[in-house]
């Protein structure tokens, strides 16, 4: 009987509704703890924001010389976002290239040392999601980050690059009307959504102090590359009320505080993520 009774939970559980499976996910993203890491790792993407773009931009116009390059830079920054706050953050990089001749040692050495802190708070998220209790040393860590940093680095330069051939080849065929903004966002969307989902794989396979299966860990990473492509949609949605709610209580912090709002709401999801991956498949990690 009790054996019977085991496998028809076992069963049961196999066909559990997909909010059952989400439910401890959902009571994690409750805890401190969670909010906590979120807020360390947005903070950290607030840091190394605009580093990041500095040493693209340098890239492509010091070292490739390549305007349609510098032009996905800015198209991939009102992707993510979309009306005033892009325009602002675009805006004042077109001022720093005009002012700034070349490429300035602190902009790398910021982003080096920004980016390091992205992967510390998530590499500890991501240890207590697979019930891992030994986070690696400070110098790993840093030599693991470091790695990381280059690896996603590597990855957002060839989506940018894609795209910069997207766009000449759009501009020679279609011109500059309404249907070649259109392909070149298409073909943007085409190459950024899987550089993120691979980001994210990468993330959650070699970030935790243990062996991880990388098959444990791939659907979920497409999974949440879709969620936070929808987070860009649903962000356009409520804009209008975001951007009247910032500007009357942040003022000349409200960019700032737009960039960090959705990296804490992004961070979230990421850790959901590494939550449900590891709950469903906590045998497969390693020490």
């Amino acid at each position: 009987m009790t054996s019977y009774r085991s496998l028809f939970a076992s069963s049961a559980g196999a066909f559990d509704p997909w909010w059952f499976r989400w439910r401890p996910t959902v009571r994690y993203l409750m805890q401190t703890e969670a909010h906590v890491y979120a807020l360390a790792i947005s903070a950290s993407v607030l840091l190394a924001f605009f580093p990041f773009l500095i040493v693209m931009l340098s890239l492509f116009r010091d070292v490739v010389h390549w305007p349609a390059a510098i032009s996905a830079v800015y198209l991939a920054i009102r992707d993510n976002f979309p009306g005033k706050s892009g325009d602002i953050v675009v805006q004042n990089l077109q001022a720093w290239t005009w002012k700034v001749p070349h490429l300035p040692v602190t902009s790398i050495f910021l982003l080096l040392v920004t980016s390091n802190g992205i992967f510390e708070p998530l590499e500890v998220a991501l240890n207590r999601a697979w019930g891992v209790t030994t986070n690696r040393s400070y110098w790993k860590n840093q030599l693991v980050s470091l790695g990381m940093v280059f690896a996603c680095g590597a990855l957002v330069l060839v989506s940018l690059v894609f795209t910069a051939y997207n766009r000449e080849w759009v501009s020679a065929w279609a011109g500059k009307g309404e249907l070649a903004t259109w392909l070149t966002v298409l073909l943007f969307k085409v190459a950024a959504v899987p550089v993120s989902i691979l980001m994210l794989f990468l993330i959650y396979w070699l970030l935790p102090n243990c062996k991880v299966d990388p098959v444990q860990v791939a659907p979920v990473a497409i999974w949440v590359g879709l969620a936070l492509e929808l987070l860009k949609y649903l962000n356009i949605l409520i804009r209008p009320w975001m951007v009247e709610k910032l500007d009357r209580e942040y003022r000349m912090f409200q960019y700032s505080v737009t960039i960090l709002l959705g990296s804490f709401v992004a961070s979230l999801i990421v850790l959901a993520g590494a939550e449900f991956a590891a709950r469903r498949g906590r045998v497969a990690c390693a020490p």
